[in-house]
């Protein structure tokens, strides 16, 4: 993903749960910005052209025994550097600095307190709040750092102006540090960025990179229905036109009616669709499994298989298109890669080790809500650019449990259920996601006369910007107890209703 030439802000990742969101901070802001492992080399580092670069925070401490350390050389690029948490630690450490356990330990809201000027936090911010998580501390500048902040007892923010090289104990990068996107802007700011890059930028360098790879060879691309792959089908067809045929794949384990809706939405785009049923194919081997990453890796080796069926049927078919995104990318790679592997992703780790098509992954550099503005300015219809998001292996991760046709069957009969209620309240614009999960349990009711030990529906609704953090939708209860009653009422199988006050993190949005 080099972008030789593109002024970046390089992040090197030490597992935070918020490196993602250093990234999307600076997207805003209007810097191309990429995540790579904190392993990476100083020549792959140096590949990026960075004008700046981010030291995430993570879940270590400088003592462990094999705690991640730092790329030599790269404090020594005479570029600026900003250390978050445990990337200030590294700093402190490196030049000599004092860093111990806390005696208080801090996780959540703190006061900033201002002792020194700070070419990084402005002197109306003090006293603010911010959003601290460590145990371990930086308990003496090293010689040449100025200690400019403090919270209690815990240094806050160090800086050497000269080199321009700062340290944050807290997470400027959350929504809870009340100012800091101003305080990331800032450090921007110093490494002297343009903030002329935006997403639609891309559009351009991506169709000449496309017309460039796949030459006089043809291309199949991996149509859901959803925001991603419609955008990366549009962006290619631009590129390419007739070269590209769309498979869209009915897996058996899409929403009520969705496959016939779907076909509908694509009818006019101009787009050379080709719709398959595949659903006893796919419900046939994911008979008995119950796992969720394997229900991930057979769906997305089924799909493959089903998209080399077709290739071959196209003549010189030499590509396949998927609309993989930033994100897909860095929850597929393990923390000796970049942030802690949370799942794989049906479009990255599902993949198997041989498959006879090459990728073309146009939107892998961008951000969920970027695609959507790229849609738009591609002329992308509403219906489209503002779909929730929809898992790649759908249902499947909404069944906690086997999957079988009568558990698909009640997911989405309670799904549609969600869905129309949502929409009738005109509560869908404020939220990112709403659907409804099946769970492995059994509970006791009564309806009518007789007792009933069936099955319970979790109702999950967040609302969110990018999908990166959520938090839980706080839906008014007359919808919720309208949804329950319906639910109950009219889907067989279904005595109970739940509704999940979880937020991303520590949950995921999806339940697998």
């Amino acid at each position: 993903m080099s972008n030789s030439g593109q002024e970046t802000l390089v992040i090197l990742d030490y597992g935070s749960q918020y490196t993602q969101l250093i990234a999307r901070r600076a997207r805003e802001l209007n810097v191309f910005s990429i995540i790579l492992p904190y392993s990476a080399s100083l020549d792959e580092v140096k590949s990026h052209n960075p004008k700046g670069i981010v030291l995430s925070g993570g879940p270590n401490s400088v003592f462990d025994k094999d705690a991640p350390g730092l790329t030599k050389g790269v404090l020594e690029q005479n570029i600026p550097v900003l250390g978050l948490c445990y990337g200030m630690q590294l700093i402190s450490q490196h030049f000599g600095g004092k860093v111990e356990e806390a005696k208080t330990r801090e996780y959540g809201k703190a006061t900033v307190i201002l002792k020194d000027s700070s070419d990084l936090i402005d002197t109306k911010f003090d006293g603010s709040t911010v959003w601290m998580s460590h145990g371990t501390h930086v308990s003496a500048a090293p010689n040449d750092f100025v200690v400019t902040a403090v919270s209690g007892e815990i240094i806050a923010s160090i800086e050497n102006r000269e080199k321009k090289i700062y340290g944050l104990q807290f997470h400027p990068e959350v929504a809870h540090s009340q100012h800091g996107k101003e305080i990331l802007e800032a450090f921007i700011d110093s490494c002297g960025f343009s903030k002329d890059w935006s997403a639609s930028s891309i559009i351009d360098e991506q169709i000449a990179k496309i017309k460039e790879a796949v030459g006089d060879k043809n291309v199949v691309c991996a149509l859901s229905g959803g925001v991603d792959s419609s955008v990366a089908a549009t962006l290619v067809h631009k590129a390419i036109g007739a070269q590209q045929t769309c498979v869209f794949v009915d897996t058996g384990l899409l929403r009520k009616d969705e496959y016939e809706e779907v076909l509908e939405i694509y009818k006019d785009r101009g787009l050379n669709v080709i719709p398959i049923k595949a659903g006893g194919r796919f419900l046939s081997k994911l008979s008995g499994v119950s796992d969720p990453e394997q229900k991930r890796k057979i769906i997305g080796a089924e799909f493959i298989a089903i998209f080399d069926e077709e290739a071959k049927k196209i003549d010189n078919v030499e590509f396949l298109v998927q609309g993989t995104l930033y994100p897909d990318v860095i929850e597929s790679v393990s923390v000796n890669g970049p942030s802690v592997t949370i799942k794989s992703h049906h479009n990255v780790g599902g993949l198997p080790e041989k498959m006879n098509l090459k990728l073309i992954e146009p939107l892998k550099e961008l951000f969920k809500d970027e695609v959507r503005l790229i849609g738009k300015e591609l002329g992308l219809p509403e219906n489209i650019t503002q779909r929730q998001p929809f898992p790649g292996p759908g249902l499947a991760v909404r069944i906690i449990d086997q999957i079988t046709p009568e558990s698909v069957m009640i997911v989405q009969e309670a799904d549609a259920i969600v869905r129309a209620e949502v929409i009738k309240a005109g509560a869908e614009k404020s939220l990112w996601q709403y659907f409804a999960v099946l769970l492995p349990v059994k509970t006791v009711g009564v309806m009518g006369d007789g007792r009933t030990h069936e099955q319970v529906i979790a109702i999950r609704a967040v609302e969110s910007s990018d999908g990166m953090t959520a938090d839980w939708a706080k839906l008014p209860h007359d919808l919720l107890a309208t949804i329950s009653s319906r639910i109950v009422s009219e889907v067989r199988g279904v005595n109970r209703v739940v509704y999940d006050i979880t937020s991303k993190p520590p949950g995921t949005i999806e339940w697998e």
